[in-house]
């Protein structure tokens, strides 16, 4: 694995006066472009052949101002980023990269870690604990802070109560095929539906997490922790739009259960809702997040620096209002418009966006001497 005193050795090197903010074109970019275009950064999209126009075209800076895409590096695939003209390219223009899903969807973990000598903003190490399949992961994580999560059945022999279970997609193995049981028996039914539809595979089925499904308003609580200000801050919260789930809950039940013949439900994520939350919640929402860093500080020193998020349901099935994580995100969540939801503007006077405040903290760490702190 890259050392994280070599990242130092590299940004410290770099020209401070002349730093790029990269990132992959894709999930989060525009919004981290804007941000950093505002606050006096030059901008670099590295995006795939294919998929670049929004990048190259739509949202290129120009002459009068528009845009926020000042360069554009176009990939055959995005993996070939890691390749040695590439990454000179990037150091030449003293590039540090914001991570985000996409980074890690389309790479190898490893390839990453071992092989990408560029300054990542954030934790380059803690990613691959997004996934079920690794030790150490986000549940372990979770129960380490004392955070609450699903409860994780390891055999579908032991489903008792409705669950849901996460498999991966035959064709996209980065999004899952969730499916519902409430029995062993209902679990081999759908499960065996979806096989012989080719729609998953049986080793993906292996892999699954099978977790009791949570009844409750789902909510994603997105944050930011400054390594500089040793702070934790509320970006902001947000809903999750899916589909096709989010198009068969808005038919009557009759009809659905009709369509129901002929699809199942999916849960392909294609955007996010603003989603205020009560302000008698905001202390748990800190508390959540406080413990979460502490933990990961612990065990994953550095721990998590800048973005992440605890995504899940707000359930009061134990007689209160008890926040209960599906999901953590690792790195800046997909969505931008956290801007528009008000916890940031309570702390700074205005509202402010993901990109934003990450060119911010950049910003202040190179005012103070401090770039190394913030990037591994």
């Amino acid at each position: 694995m890259i050392k994280r005193e070599d990242i130092q050795k590299l940004v410290e090197s770099y020209d401070k006066n002349h730093v790029t903010i990269g990132v992959l074109g894709g999930h989060s970019a525009l919004d981290v472009c804007r941000g950093a275009k505002k606050h006096g950064f030059y901008t670099l999209a590295v995006c795939q052949k294919g998929r670049e126009k929004t990048y190259t075209r739509y949202y290129k800076t120009r002459s009068d101002g528009r845009g926020c895409v000042d360069e554009t590096i176009v990939l055959d695939k995005f993996s070939d980023i890691t390749k040695p003209s590439v990454q000179e390219k990037l150091r030449n223009r003293n590039t540090i990269f914001i991570h985000n899903r996409y980074f890690w969807v389309y790479f190898d973990f490893k390839d990453i870690e071992n092989n990408f000598m560029i300054p990542i903003f954030g934790t380059r190490g803690m990613l691959k604990l997004e996934e079920r399949d690794v030790p150490k992961n986000q549940y372990y994580l979770l129960e380490k802070a004392g955070i609450r999560y699903p409860r994780i059945f390891r055999s579908p022999q032991d489903i008792d109560r409705l669950v849901i279970v996460k498999v991966n997609e035959a064709i996209r193995g980065y999004e899952r095929a969730f499916f519902y049981a409430s029995s062993y028996e209902d679990y081999k039914s759908k499960s065996k539906e979806l096989l012989e539809k080719k729609l998953i595979t049986i080793d993906a089925l292996k892999k699954s997490v099978i977790e009791e499904y949570i009844v409750g308003a789902p909510v994603n609580f997105n944050y930011f922790y400054s390594v500089i200000d040793d702070e934790l801050e509320i970006m902001g919260t947000d809903t999750r739009r899916q589909t096709n789930l989010d198009g068969l809950i808005r038919l009557p039940a009759n009809e659905q259960l009709e369509v129901l013949k002929y699809l199942k439900p999916k849960m392909i994520e294609t955007g996010h809702i603003a989603a205020t939350t009560k302000e008698s919640i905001i202390e748990k929402i800190f508390d959540l997040g406080e413990r979460f860093v502490k933990t990961t500080q612990k065990e994953y020193p550095p721990g998590i620096i800048g973005p992440f998020a605890l995504q899940g349901a707000i359930a009061a099935d134990r007689g209160k209002e008890e926040m209960v994580v599906f999901d953590v995100s690792m790195r800046i969540p997909g969505s931008p418009l956290t801007r528009f939801t008000p916890h940031t503007g309570y702390l700074y006077g205005e509202s402010i966006s993901y990109g934003e405040r990450i060119a911010m903290e950049i910003k202040k760490a190179i005012k103070t001497d401090k770039l190394k702190e913030i990037v591994t």
